[in-house]
């Protein structure tokens, strides 16, 4: 106690305590631990069951894919951020990987295989920093043609720059260099894959561990709001370029694992086509869920390895389904396996079900249809040569026929009839769905 400055009443002397702390016990997540121990079994697994070599060359090359567009999402699915011009930080980075190791096979730079790919990581950082500076300045449409025009200008600068850039034929090595480690020369296919899927998985984590950074966090609100985050004291322009940085390290490494598998860069690397092919099946597999460019990855490597094979046209079906998926499921594959997984949790799936497989069958119909006119018009216009009959689906179809002509757009027509009157008819079912599950969360609440 001690008296005021009257020295009349007394006032009791405040103690000072030192805080408590208070520990919290945090359990795992287990659900996360089993998802991520599933990824890496099936890296594992994989090249044993589809053991053919042209299966782990398609292998190889999603793993490269994933994280070529796991890189890509960082800056469209994280930061808003449309970029045409990705390509040029995975080819760049591909260039140094090269050039490293050609450097290394010759004995100037003592650098392992094992390690080219973080070579092409730090080349394509390097370029982010360069010419990320300039991009990132402005956002939206404008950051999108800047990032086209790099593209289009480091395009042109690999026809006029052969000493770098190889020219029109590019630049080869080999990857079989210096004395065997523990016997891995990475002259095997399956060991390039094996080292493919470990910096496929290092580099899914890492960039997984970015988004639950404060950077990544901010990056979310860039997309969503940047006029509030600058309200708040954030530069937007710093948090672009440095999502931008991260985003062309993975890039580059993406690039690295190429020049490893491949043993050789063209100028199609930095292309703009490309870059058109990130943007694609990102979006295809979803860029608003941090899974969605692996399926995306996954899909590219089919479409240009297996769809390719298949037929000469596979460029138009992939632009068919591309505006299929902008029309009907804008959020990508992602996100429909998201909104059932929903439905499911609440017991809901199984009244969707009979208008799954009538969306599917007549989604089918229509497909057929439209495959064999397509079929019919690239035959006559590719391979008129060969004579007027094309094999589609073990029939024989007469590009000079009427029957064929007719039965084939008979059955598109009778598709795209039947497509619109299910989807009508899924459309309310997944309404009535929806509606329940509503409800059961409102009655969840007000227990």
């Amino acid at each position: 106690m001690k008296a005021d400055t009257l020295g009349t009443v007394p006032v009791p002397v405040q103690e000072t305590r030192a805080p408590q702390r208070y520990f919290h016990f945090k359990p795992y997540n287990v659900g996360r631990w089993i998802i991520w121990g599933l990824f890496a079994l099936v890296l594992i697994v994989a090249p044993l069951l589809f053991n053919s070599s042209m299966s782990r060359s398609m292998l190889t090359q999603m793993g490269i894919a994933i994280i070529a567009c796991l890189s890509y999402n960082m800056l469209l699915g994280q930061g808003g951020m449309l970029s045409f011009g990705h390509a040029v930080y995975t080819g760049l980075g591909a260039y140094i990987a090269i050039h490293t190791l050609n450097a290394a096979a010759g004995g100037t730079l003592p650098v392992p295989v094992s390690l080219i790919p973080l070579v092409g990581g730090l080349g394509g950082m390097f370029f982010a920093i360069l010419l990320g500076f300039v991009t990132t300045k402005k956002a939206g449409t404008t950051f999108a043609m800047i990032t086209l025009g790099i593209g289009e200008l480091v395009f042109a600068m690999s026809l006029m720059l052969p000493e770098f850039f190889g020219g029109e034929a590019g630049i080869s090595t080999n990857r079989v260099i210096g004395k065997p480690v523990l016997g891995i020369t990475f002259g095997p296919d399956i060991q390039v894959y094996y080292l493919i899927a470990f910096y496929t998985f290092v580099c899914t984590a890492a960039m997984y561990a970015f988004t639950r950074t404060p950077l990544g966090r901010m990056l979310n609100a860039v997309r969503d709001n940047d006029e509030r985050v600058e309200f708040i004291g954030y530069s937007t322009q710093r948090i672009r370029y440095l999502a931008f940085i991260f985003a062309g390290f993975f890039a580059g490494i993406a690039g690295g694992l190429y020049v490893v598998n491949f043993e050789i860069v063209t100028a199609e690397v930095v292309g703009a086509a490309r870059s058109g092919a990130y943007l694609l099946f990102t979006f295809l597999g979803g860029a608003t869920f941090f899974f969605g460019p692996i399926i995306g990855g996954v899909l590219m490597v089919v479409a240009f390895v297996l769809l390719s094979e298949f037929t000469k046209a596979w460029l138009l079906y992939l632009g068919l389904i591309f505006l299929f998926m902008v029309m009907y499921a804008p959020g990508g594959i992602a996100s429909l396996i998201m909104m059932n997984l929903r439905v499911a949790a609440f017991g809901k799936l199984r009244k969707l079900w009979t208008a799954y497989l009538a969306l599917g069958g007549t989604a089918l119909v229509l497909l057929v249809g439209a495959a064999a006119l397509v079929e019919m018009v690239y035959h006559m216009q590719l391979n008129a040569a060969l004579g007027p009959k094309v094999q589609f689906l073990g029939a024989t179809l007469d590009t000079q026929g009427v029957d064929s002509w007719f039965g084939a757009t008979f059955v598109m027509l009778t598709g795209i009839a039947m497509f619109e009157l299910a989807r009508r008819e899924f459309a309310r079912q997944w309404g009535e769905v929806q509606e329940e599950i509503e409800q059961e969360i409102r009655r969840r609440e007000a227990l």
